[in-house]
């Protein structure tokens, strides 16, 4: 078995047990590839994002003595999405920031699924409350 990569269960294990379909090992799978196709979609809506915001941008100087901070618009969930649907790059770039933000949320909501379907009432206990300040940190902030 070579360092860091998960293995397929070997038969007669308790993770080959076809009559149990939600194992370990299906979870972990499922869990990595979330986690993987979330960045890599939050990236590729990053890259878009800029290369929108340097297609049109790209020959206005930049003045470094006066801050600007965040325009109102990105600053609300519903403001990012109308500036990404009008197709503003700095839209784009705040969208896919948002979704890095959401895959690890979506994975921690995955893992409630994954404890229900094992009966597992103390780790999905667990994982609601992680849930909960998770989302709280995001809702809760003043971000809708």
């Amino acid at each position: 078995m070579t360092e860091g990569k998960i293995s397929p269960p070997q038969r007669g294990s308790a993770q080959a047990n076809p009559s149990k379909p939600w194992g370990d090992y299906q979870i972990e799978v499922i869990v990595g590839y979330l986690l993987r196709y979330g960045v890599m979609i939050s990236a590729t809506i990053v890259f878009c994002g800029a290369c929108i915001y340097l297609f049109r941008h790209a020959h206005e100087p930049a003045d470094y003595r006066i801050f600007r901070g965040e325009p109102s618009d990105f600053r609300t969930i519903p403001g990012v999405l109308q500036s990404a649907r009008h197709g503003h790059g700095r839209g784009w770039i705040q969208l896919g920031l948002l979704f890095l933000v959401a895959t690890p949320i979506a994975r921690v909501a995955f893992a409630v699924v994954g404890f229900a379907l094992e009966r597992d009432r103390m780790y999905v206990t667990f994982t609601l409350i992680v849930l909960s300040v998770l989302l709280y940190s995001l809702i809760g902030s003043g971000t809708f």
